[in-house]
């Protein structure tokens, strides 16, 4: 395995803790998951972490913290591509492939096609997707990976607005931001974070 840099192997790790255990919440669409990694992962990377010649649950349970974090760093850092974007936008995108897979590429795609290159919407780094965000990266190096943080936090919205059953990631039971939100926001500069007051109208129409 190449050399990671100390910044993405503490980023992998911290997504490692952020996630938790074993879990298997029925309104995640993702299924049961460990550290962040779901049953359908381990099964489409034949990890028979338990030796009977199948992918089961019972493996998913042996998976090892550091499992979890080499897994992260081969197949959502460095085979999507995502360790050749320019370095601001990396922290973020890669935490958003392991949240929601192509949709962090996807989300990007979206960002530059707005500040105005041409892109296919495809989940895909690419040639035109790298040079657009390093051309990006170098008009606005302080801006751009608050505009991506941003619009991975205005997707959860989205994404809730359609689907009642994830609010519950958006939104805490005493009404203020769900991990979700302050997942996003991490990336964030402070400055661009939403007010608790900002934060109650944007979800008010949940009732």
């Amino acid at each position: 395995m190449s050399q990671t840099h100390p910044r993405i192997d503490r980023i992998a790790r911290a997504i490692v803790a952020r996630e938790g255990g074993f879990v298997n919440d029925p309104d995640d669409p993702g299924g049961a998951t460990k550290h962040g990694v779901t049953l359908t992962t381990l099964r489409r990377l034949g990890r028979d972490l338990d030796g009977d010649g199948k992918v089961t649950l019972a493996d998913l349970r042996r998976l090892t913290p550091d499992q979890a974090r080499d897994l992260f760093l081969q197949h959502y850092y460095r085979a999507p591509g995502i360790d050749g974007l320019p370095e601001t936008l990396q922290p973020s995108v890669f935490d958003m492939q392991v949240n929601a897979g192509t949709q962090a590429v996807k989300i990007l795609q979206r960002l530059l096609g707005e500040m105005g290159w041409r892109l296919a919407i495809d989940g895909i780094i690419g040639p035109a997707t790298r040079r657009a965000a390093e051309e990006a990266a170098a008009q606005a190096p302080a801006h751009l990976s608050d505009a991506y943080g941003i619009a991975r936090r205005n997707y959860y919205f989205a994404l809730a607005d359609r689907r009642p059953a994830s609010r519950k990631y958006v939104r805490t039971r005493a009404g203020g931001k769900g991990g979700w939100i302050t997942r996003a926001e991490e990336f964030i500069a402070p400055r661009y974070h939403l007010s608790a007051r900002a934060f109650e109208r944007r979800v008010a129409a949940w009732g």
